[in-house]
């Protein structure tokens, strides 16, 4: 489980596109780390727009904006091109980093309970440390409050 002013877990994820991505060779920007359930799912959908339409803000305050899902690296590209995303989407097909951020979780539809991403979101530093967690986000608005938490770095 991840605490405010820890270290923050770090990880080398397949990523959109090809490749690679590691927590720690972004440095020293600041991450902004999201975790969400599926990639062209409603929520989900709107979640990566939200942050697609505000990283040139981000951009400009400092910060990379990281997607992470259990979805492949070739499920991510389909649905970057599909939208017309403008954020990094990283696979975490096995679930170990959601399980190291602790968003690999008990979830419950319609009365049955399965395993899953429960949608939260990490503020990193540029130092690697852990300077704030949004868990069981709610779409609207949140992208907003994220950037307002990056700007207050």
């Amino acid at each position: 489980m991840t605490e405010i002013g820890t270290s923050a877990p770090d990880f080398t994820l397949p990523r959109d596109g090809g490749g690679d991505i590691t927590l720690s060779s972004l440095r020293p920007k600041a991450v902004v780390v999201y975790f969400y359930p599926k990639d062209d799912t409603p929520g989900c959908t709107k979640e990566a727009i939200a942050f697609t339409n505000m990283a040139a803000d981000f951009e400009a305050a400092g910060a990379v904006v990281v997607g992470v899902s259990k979805d492949s690296a070739a499920k991510h590209d389909k649905f970057i091109a599909k939208h017309g995303l403008g954020v990094i989407l990283a696979s975490d097909e096995a679930s170990d980093v959601c399980e190291r951020y602790g968003v690999w979780a008990e979830k419950s539809m319609y009365g049955k309970t399965y395993m899953g991403i429960e949608r939260a979101t990490f503020l990193i530093d540029g130092a690697g440390v852990l300077r704030a967690a949004w868990r069981k986000v709610k779409v609207p608005g949140h992208a907003e409050a994220v950037l307002e938490a990056v700007k207050a770095l």
